[in-house]
């Protein structure tokens, strides 16, 4: 007696949260960061990354505001609706395995270099064609997304980023 064979059912959220996507948006936030001033992301700072781009009204927001408007302008946008800028933290605290895992899958595929002494991350790579499949547009929106974040956060200290995000670490 042969078994039928079900169709494997993904949810959108394993499908658009892990690691191998993880490590792309980070790789992406680096070079942002490094763009700025050619200094390396610090490490706490990427904790902050998933939460913002997984989330769409945020991820809508971040599109929306232009590279040079800077951080504070991106949340006052979302202090507009102060449950949203509260919600990061949450959403941080949520993410955290996630961002470790993409951490770890973004080394070991030789997007990042991670310096444990200085706690910093450097984008090994800025060669944008990895050999990467075409992207859906969904997931093709991250990487300016997360480049744009980086160069915000390099603009200012880490205490700056944290407190206009309103996020504890």
């Amino acid at each position: 007696m042969s078994e039928v064979a079900r169709p494997l059912h993904i949810s959108e959220a394993a499908l658009v949260q892990n690691e191998a996507l993880g490590a792309y948006a980070l790789w992406k936030f680096c070079l942002g960061y490094q763009d700025r001033e050619g200094l390396p992301a610090v490490l706490p700072l990427v904790f902050i990354v998933l939460p913002l781009i997984l989330h769409s009204p945020t991820l809508a927001m971040v599109l929306s505001t232009h590279k040079s408007s800077g951080l504070h302008l991106f949340a006052g946008k979302l202090g507009d609706k102060r449950e949203d800028l509260l919600a990061i933290h949450g959403r941080a605290l949520a993410l955290r395995r996630l961002t470790l895992d993409s951490l770890i899958c973004a080394e070991q595929s030789g997007l990042i270099r991670i310096e444990p002494t200085m706690a910093t991350i450097w984008s090994i790579s800025q060669d944008e064609d990895l050999g990467m499949p075409a992207l859906p547009e969904r997931i093709r929106r991250l990487g300016p997304a997360c480049e744009r974040i980086g160069y915000w956060f390099a603009g200012l200290t880490d205490q700056q980023v944290v407190h206009t995000l309103r996020v504890e670490f």
